[in-house]
């Protein structure tokens, strides 16, 4: 199970109803997203951090473990925006706003990715995927998602198995030990695949499968307290924004 999955299992919030949480998470995305990038993205994410570390009770290790891969690719994101090509100064060179732009967007991004965090660290998939189906999302759909959940940690155990495997068999030792090995293991990754899918099946069919999965769910109701204070924390971080921005003005 990957980190961020056992903190979802594990969260404070575990026992939430997913709307509420969903209201929360996205509610804050798109406060990031629409907002002016300073203060609006700036609030965002300081609101974000401090719930997650606050009610949550997301460990900051477990935070920034997660952040940062989201993070990498925000920075990547920008750094483009540094710079102009076929400028009749050169072909590559610095843009005149280029680090405004590039500032700007780094603070929407990450502002936003880490409000889709919150959802994360707090909403386990399995307690997720089957409420989608009461929205509308079509059965068979929900059901491979399910499926492809499911094998994903398989296929990820049977890899981690294989590379300690080849680490105690001296595998890794040399460059060209390591490419051996990284082809034996992308090998047997893909024929243990494909062998999960063929006993899945065939347990599926063994158990009378009829084109549903059905699963239990655990029981949850809407906290309209919790909407309601949920609405009031993106309402305050709109209000201060506006009011901090016309300040600055």
């Amino acid at each position: 199970m990957l980190p961020i999955d056992a903190a979802a299992h594990s969260s404070r919030w575990r026992r939430r109803h997913p709307c509420e949480k969903a209201a929360l998470g996205l509610g804050l995305t798109v406060c990031a997203v629409s907002l002016p990038p300073w203060p609006g993205a700036v609030l965002v994410a300081a609101a974000a951090v401090a719930v997650l570390l606050g009610p949550a009770g997301v460990a900051p290790r477990q935070l920034w473990r997660a952040w940062r891969i989201p993070l990498g690719f925000c920075v990547t994101g920008a750094i483009p925006l540094l710079f102009s090509v076929g400028d009749p100064d050169g072909f590559v060179v610095l843009a005149p706003d280029g680090p405004l732009h590039a500032v700007r967007l780094l603070l929407r991004t990450s502002a936003a990715s880490l409000g889709v965090l919150l959802f994360a660290f707090t909403t386990p998939v399995s307690d997720l995927l089957p409420r989608l189906v009461r929205a509308g999302v079509p059965g068979p759909v929900v059901d491979v998602a399910l499926v492809m959940y499911r094998i994903g940690f398989l296929l990820l155990d049977t890899v981690h198995r294989v590379r300690q495997a080849q680490a105690a068999r001296l595998g890794h030792t040399t460059r060209a030990a390591a490419w051996r090995s990284l082809a034996g293991l992308a090998a047997t990754a893909f024929v243990r695949a494909f062998d999960r899918a063929q006993r899945l099946q065939t347990g599926l069919a063994g158990r009378g499968y009829d084109g549903t999965l059905r699963v239990l769910v655990p029981p949850a109701t809407v906290s309209a307290r919790f909407l309601v204070a949920t609405a009031g924390l993106l309402a305050g971080i709109v209000a201060l924004t506006l009011v901090l921005e016309r300040s600055v003005l």
